[in-house]
């Protein structure tokens, strides 16, 4: 693996856990995007400060809700996290989140897709 891939995998988890463990996204903005971002969740808008409205609201409202990546992979600019997100409400998500990095391994765009975590499942291999 490229020093630049390790780099972009270390900065998506910095950044992840920094907005959504620490309720920093002011923080991990400023640390870890560049010049753009562009969001593909629809429940964002898009541009910096979408992002930094959108998370200060769910750090208000869910106070205590937690991420836990449960694995990455990175290939150039690309830095996919499968992740446990754990709500206070009792709800449970896995998700995958994937970050396009800059050349200077800052991120510039992001996808997600969140499933809830079923009751019940037709096998016993979980969800990670």
């Amino acid at each position: 693996m490229s020093q630049d891939t390790d780099r972009n995998r270390q900065n998506a988890i910095a950044f992840y856990e920094m907005m959504f463990n620490d309720c920093e996204p002011e923080r991990a903005v400023e640390l870890f995007v560049g010049s753009q971002y562009i969001q593909h969740n629809p429940h964002v808008t898009d541009g910096k400060q979408g992002f930094i409205t959108y998370f200060k609201r769910m750090a208000r409202e869910y106070p205590g809700k937690r991420v836990l990546i449960k694995r990455s992979v990175a290939e150039g600019n690309f830095v996919v996290l499968h992740c446990h997100q754990i709500w206070p409400d009792g709800l449970e998500y896995a998700g995958m989140d994937i970050f396009r990095l800059d050349d200077d391994g800052k991120i510039v765009e992001h996808w997600d897709v969140l499933q809830t975590l079923p009751e019940t499942s037709a096998h016993g291999n979980g969800m990670f």
